[in-house]
C-alpha cells in the first residue's frame, strides 16, 4: 500500500517533481514535546559540542567517487560521496554508530557562503540519489554553496530498511485499500499489520531511532563537520517539517533556511491528511478547467470510474490487472505539476474504454516499481519514519465516523485518504512521539517560507501556519500564485530571484510577497 497523503516520488520526480510531506494536533501534544525537546535536545553550538564526544565532531569525512546505486546510476565527476557517523540513539552519544551517506559538489565561485543541505521530501526519498538530478535547477546556488544533501536514517544508502520483498508487495497491491465489506476491512488491517511486523524483523534497534528528531540532530552534526559554524538549508515538502523541527530545537545554529511545499506544523494525522484531501481535489478542479469540464461533473465521472474499476479491475497489456488503488495512484502522480495534466487526459479515456495500461504505468513510476518487478523502497522508509513521529492512531470505528467528512471534500480521494488515516500505522511495533511537530524558534534569524496557491500535495495554507508558529520575526512567507508541488525552479522568476536574492546576498524580502 503506497501512501499518497506522504511520500515523494523520487523516481518520478523526473518527470513531475513529485514530493509528499509529513504531519504530525493538539495542544497537550505539543506541550509534552517541548518538555521533551528542552530536557534532552541541546539548542546552541556550545551545547552540541560540548555534549558529543570527539569521535564524532571531529571526524574527517573521506570523500571519494560516488558509486552507482540499484536505483541510480554513478553521478558525474563533479560529485564526491562520504559516510558520516552519527549515533544510533541520541540519548547515548558514547554508544554505537551508524552511517550516513552524504553527497558533494564544491562551490564554483571564489566567495564561497558555505554548504547548503538540501532534504526532498518525503520522508524516505534518497538525497544522494536525487541531489545530482536538482542541481541543474539550483546552478546559481552553486556559484557561492557547496551542494549537499544525504540519505537520512533509515533510507536508501543509510541502513536503509526493506519491510517486504517485492512479491508480497505486488501482491498488497491487491488489498482494497477503501474496504467496503468486513472481509475487505479485515485484509487491509492484517496487511497493514503484516507490513509493520515486516518492519521491526528488518529494522530491529533502528526502528525506534529514525524519528524527525533523530535526522534534525544529525543535520546539527553534520554542519559542524563539514565545518560550517551556521546550518544553511533548503527543504522541500517533508523537508520543511524537518527544517522547521531543526530551527526549534537549534535556532541559534540556523544560518538561511528557505521551506519550500510547506508542511501544516499544526494538523495532526487526521487533519493532514483532510488538508491534502482539499490539496488533491483543488488540483483536480483546476485540471478539469483547464480541459473545459465543470470541476463538480467532471470529479463524479473520476468517482464512477474508480467505483467500476473497484468492482472489475481492467486489462492492461502488461498481463496485470489495474486494481482501484493503482488507478487513483495513477490519477495522483501527473496532479502533482502542470506538465502531466496531457498524461492523465490520456489515461483517463482509456481507462474509461475499458484499457487501463497507461494508469498502472502511471501508478508503477509512483510506486517505483521497474519493468523486471522491483519495487524501490521509498515507501518502506517512509512509513517508518512517519510512523515513529506520529502519536494519533485513528481506530476502524473512528475512521469511519470521519469517511462522510472526507467524502464531502472529495468524492475522489476522501475515501482513499480518510481509510488511509486508520490504516498507515495500524499495530504498528513503536509509539508515535507527537501530534503535531512543534516549530517555533524564538531567536533564529529570518526563514523564508514558500507557498504555492496550486499545491496538491502540501496545500498553500500550510505555508502561513508555518511562518507563524516558527514565530515573530522569523518566519517570512513568499506566495506563488501557480500549479504544481513546490515553487522554486517552476517557472516563476519572481520566486527564483527572492530565493536567490535571500540565499546568496540575505536579503529578506518583505513578509508577504506575492508573486503571481
Amino acid at each position: 500500500m503506497a501512501r499518497l497523503a506522504r511520500w515523494t516520488a523520487f523516481g518520478a520526480a523526473a518527470a513531475f517533481l513529485v514530493a509528499g510531506c509529513g504531519g504530525g494536533s493538539s495542544d497537550d501534544g505539543k506541550s509534552s514535546d517541548r518538555a521533551s525537546a528542552a530536557a534532552s535536545a541541546p539548542d546552541s553550538a556550545a551545547d552540541t559540542t560540548a555534549a558529543l564526544p570527539s569521535s564524532l565532531t571531529a571526524q574527517r569525512l573521506d570523500w571519494g567517487r560516488c558509486k552507482a546505486t540499484a536505483d541510480s546510476p554513478a553521478p558525474g565527476s563533479d560529485w564526491r560521496c562520504a559516510t558520516l557517523k552519527v549515533p544510533l540513539d541520541w540519548a547515548k552519544p558514547d554508544g554505537e554508530t551508524i552511517g550516513l551517506a552524504l553527497i558533494r559538489a564544491r562551490a564554483r565561485g571564489e566567495h564561497r557562503i558555505g554548504s547548503l543541505l538540501f532534504n526532498f521530501g518525503g520522508p524516505g526519498g534518497s538525497g544522494v540519489s536525487m541531489m545530482p538530478w536538482y542541481a541543474s535547477t539550483v546552478s546559481s546556488l552553486r556559484e557561492r554553496y557547496d551542494l549537499v544533501s544525504w540519505d537520512p536514517r533509515g533510507v536508501a544508502a543509510s541502513e536503509g530498511v526493506r519491510c517486504r520483498g517485492d512479491k508480497e508487495i505486488q501482491a498488497a497491491e491487491e488489498v482494497d485499500v477503501t474496504p467496503d465489506t468486513p472481509a475487505e476491512e479485515t485484509a487491509y488491517f492484517q496487511d497493514a499489520a503484516d507490513f509493520g511486523k515486516g518492519c521491526q524483523k528488518a529494522a530491529g534497534k533502528l526502528m525506534a531511532h529514525v524519528s524527525t528528531t533523530d535526522t534534525a540532530r544529525d543535520m546539527d552534526l553534520m554542519h559542524r563537520v563539514l565545518g560550517d559554524d551556521k546550518m544553511h538549508y533548503f527543504g522541500i515538502s517533508y523537508g520543511t517539517e524537518l527544517g522547521g523541527v531543526y530551527a526549534h530545537l537549534f535556532p541559534r545554529n540556523v544560518g538561511r533556511l528557505v521551506l519550500d511545499a510547506v508542511v501544516d506544523p499544526s494538523a495532526d494525522a487526521v487533519g493532514h491528511a483532510m488538508n491534502q484531501t482539499r490539496g488533491f481535489q483543488r488540483a483536480l478542479d483546476d485540471y478539469l478547467k483547464s480541459t473545459g469540464q465543470d470541476p463538480q461533473q467532471g470529479s463524479r465521472k473520476i468517482a464512477g470510474l474508480l467505483k467500476r474499476i473497484d468492482a472489475h479491475p481492467l486489462p492492461t497489456s502488461s498481463g496485470r490487472e489495474l486494481t482501484q488503488t493503482l488507478a487513483l495512484t495513477g490519477i495522483v502522480l501527473p496532479l502533482y505539476s502542470k506538465e502531466g495534466w496531457p498524461t492523465l487526459t490520456s489515461a483517463l479515456k482509456s481507462a474509461q474504454q475499458g484499457d487501463g495500461s497507461e494508469l498502472l504505468e502511471l501508478a508503477d513510476s509512483y510506486n517505483e516499481r521497474d519493468a523486471s518487478g522491483h519495487y524501490g523502497t521509498t515507501t518502506h522508509s517512509q512509513r517508518l519514519i512517519s510512523c515513529l513521529d506520529d502519536r494519533q492512531r485513528p481506530t476502524a470505528a473512528e475512521t469511519r465516523k470521519l469517511l462522510p467528512a472526507f467524502e464531502k471534500i472529495s468524492p475522489v480521494f476522501g475515501d482513499f485518504l480518510g481509510w488511509d488515516t486508520a490504516g498507515w500505522c495500524h499495530d504498528w511495533p513503536v509509539p508515535g512521539q507527537y501530534d503535531t511537530p512543534e516549530v517555533s524558534a524564538p531567536g533564529a534569524p529570518p526563514v523564508l517560507v514558500v507557498g504555492n496557491t496550486g499545491d496538491p500535495a502540501t496545500p498553500y495554507e500550510g505555508a502561513k501556519k508555518m511562518a507563524d508558529e516558527l514565530g515573530e520575526d522569523v518566519g517570512v512567507e513568499l506566495t506563488w500564485k501557480g500549479e504544481g508541488h513546490g515553487a522554486y525552479g517552476s517557472g516563476s522568476d519572481c520566486v527564483d530571484s527572492t530565493v536567490n536574492a535571500y540565499l546568496l546576498k540575505g536579503t529578506v524580502p518583505k513578509d508577504g510577497k506575492v508573486c503571481s
